[in-house]
């Protein structure tokens, strides 16, 4: 088993943060089983995709920088999020092209920037997991996992290892869910579209639960799933192989107590 980073710094990301901290406290939970010393830098915000997808290299390179000096000491930096990952790692050294102070820090950022679930498995060597959930679940690849952090057998294996599940493959797992960050808000026509085709095909799987490693992703499709009265829930895969998987779904009400 290789050896895994001592000291790993979590980006939580925004959406997370403001939407489902659930999410980060099963990340670290995961990292922790791995044998990681998990540290959430106090100092860490946005990636700044919003702003570099909008054209604003400007806000996005100072938020950058932000991001690259706060997880600068750490081992690794990991993100239970291929877009956001995906941000750090392969569009900062781009960002700062020529810039000779930052670039070296960007690239040098990026060799150390992993997406949660394949630094678990590919870089701490986790082949299984102590978790329960019955049922059916079916995943969905988000782009960003899939194109830009080569995250796709990962999550599969590790839950293969949950005890009860049953994973029933989209016809289409890799094709886009229509979120895109600012994409689903410049071409809303277009992104309903999407997310709809999505909706059927997680419905003809006969899954009761969509799982996804993208928050985005998770609540573009759970808010297509509620507006047409489906039954499926929307979870973020780590809270699954966490165990944490039992509060209510993502973009479902707290259930009264």
């Amino acid at each position: 088993m290789p050896a895994a980073p001592r000291r790993v710094g979590l980006f939580v990301t925004c959406l997370v943060d403001l939407f489902r901290p659930t999410v980060g406290f099963a990340a670290a939970a995961l990292l922790e089983r791995a044998g990681c010393e998990v540290v959430v830098p106090a100092a860490q915000v946005c990636c700044g995709q919003p702003a570099y997808n909008s054209g604003d290299r400007a806000d996005a390179k100072a938020i950058a920088r932000d991001v690259i000096a706060a997880f600068e000491p750490f081992d690794a930096t990991v993100a239970p999020s291929g877009s956001c990952a995906g941000m750090l790692k392969r569009h900062y050294p781009s960002l700062f092209a020529g810039d000779a102070a930052w670039e070296p820090r960007a690239r040098a950022l990026a060799e150390r920037t992993f997406e949660l679930v394949s630094f678990l498995v590919d870089e701490c060597g986790m082949e299984e997991v102590d978790a329960r959930r019955e049922g059916r679940v079916t995943y969905h690849d988000s782009c960003s996992s899939l194109r830009e952090m080569g995250v796709r057998a990962q999550p599969r294996r590790l839950l293969a290892s949950v005890d009860g599940l049953k994973l029933e493959e989209l016809s289409a797992p890799d094709v886009c869910c229509g979120f895109g960050g600012t994409f689903c808000v410049k071409y809303p026509d277009i992104s309903g579209r999407m997310v709809a085709d999505k909706a059927r095909d997680i419905a003809a799987t006969g899954a009761g639960t969509v799982l996804a490693a993208d928050m985005g992703c998770l609540l573009n499709i759970a808010g297509r799933l509620s507006r047409e009265g489906s039954a499926v829930e929307a979870r973020h895969v780590a809270e699954v192989l966490a165990g944490m998987d039992d509060r209510p779904a993502i973009g479902r009400p707290a259930r009264a107590r």
